[in-house]
């Protein structure tokens, strides 16, 4: 049987064809029944999306089921129709299963999935601190109060406590100062299991012997990258991440444009910034260099996205070889 899964957050729609490609089962299936649908269907090849949830689904279905992952986005592009339900979608999945044109998604071993669930939510609650600082920054600006303060700062926080505001903006203030104090000790409790985990994985040991990658990115390229051994070349790492340049090609003129920005902002960013203190704090000789070449004749921030992009390139050869950070051509 071939079985497509539409998943949603608390049901699935599944359709399920025999080897002729006829229909003999739709149903409705809530996601907490599963496993009895699964144990009906054992030995079956069944696929779902890589949506938000998959994780406990894909567990549960993979106990008596052959699962594919199908890539959302990819997905999206084969089999883009009219008309979207949660029938059509089931169908098509379990059509395109059987046809062998399902376009696989990669899945994480618990490891990764572990690293994942760590640094999006440090991410998460930096986020929330960052908005409740905004809001105080909002409370400042509507009373007339000019003076620099930085709300995630020990000493904007002191300056804070002190300052009177008419009710009922004293009692906000109090609230979003109170707030931020709390999520202030969860990141920072947070930050030490992941620091713990950057050091107890042989992944993110070998990224910390770069110079700049702290174990924060370490853990976090770690997390979002997952296995290199999925990856065919370091040309295709570096497009996963969008640090590519787009290539516009016309009869006999080629463009090379800005990077494709495909893949994870986040991982980007933390890959500039080691870039950054690579070579402007540390001095790693290799990206240093390659940093000043480029930079004689481009502006600083294309070279810095450039050495960004090569030092993506090293951690794959890195962790590809399961060596520790030695570059071609430095002297010891």
């Amino acid at each position: 049987m071939y079985i497509g899964i539409d998943v949603h957050k608390r049901y699935s729609q599944i359709a399920v064809l025999d080897h002729n490609g006829e229909i003999v089962d739709e149903v409705r299936v809530e996601n907490a029944n599963l496993e009895d649908f699964a144990q009906q269907y054992a030995g079956s090849q069944a696929a779902i999306e890589a949506t938000s949830n998959y994780y406990h689904i894909y567990d549960t279905l993979s106990e008596y089921l052959d699962v594919t992952v199908a890539n959302p986005g990819k997905l999206k592009l084969i089999s883009d129709t009219d008309k979207k339900t949660d029938r059509v979608d089931a169908k098509q999945l379990a059509r395109m299963l059987r046809l062998g044109s399902i376009p696989e998604s990669y899945i994480p071993t618990d490891d990764v999935r572990e690293a994942r669930a760590l640094v999006r939510g440090r991410h998460s609650l930096v986020e929330n601190r960052t908005e409740y600082a905004n809001k105080i920054h909002g409370l400042l600006d509507d009373h007339g109060i000019s003076q620099d303060v930085k709300p995630l700062s020990v000493e904007g926080r002191e300056f804070l406590a002190e300052l009177s505001l008419p009710t009922p903006w004293d009692t906000l203030l109090a609230s979003y100062l109170d707030i931020i104090e709390t999520l202030t000790e969860q990141i920072e409790s947070l930050e030490e299991v992941i620091e713990e985990r950057a050091g107890s994985l042989k992944e993110t040991q070998l990224l910390m012997t770069i110079p700049g990658v702290s174990y924060f990115t370490a853990l976090t390229i770690y997390a979002e990258i997952g296995d290199v051994s999925r990856f065919d070349s370091d040309k295709d790492v570096v497009s996963y991440v969008g640090l590519n340049p787009v290539i516009r090609e016309s009869g006999d003129s080629r463009f090379e444009g800005s990077i494709s920005k495909r893949g994870s902002g986040r991982v980007r960013w933390l890959l500039v910034q080691s870039s950054y203190t690579a070579v402007h704090t540390c001095q790693d000789e290799y990206l240093s260099r390659f940093y000043d070449r480029l930079a004689q004749r481009k502006s600083s921030k294309k070279a810095i996205v450039a050495t960004a992009r090569k030092l993506l390139v090293s951690m794959y050869h890195m962790l590809d070889r399961e060596e520790v950070y030695d570059p071609p051509g430095v002297s010891a």
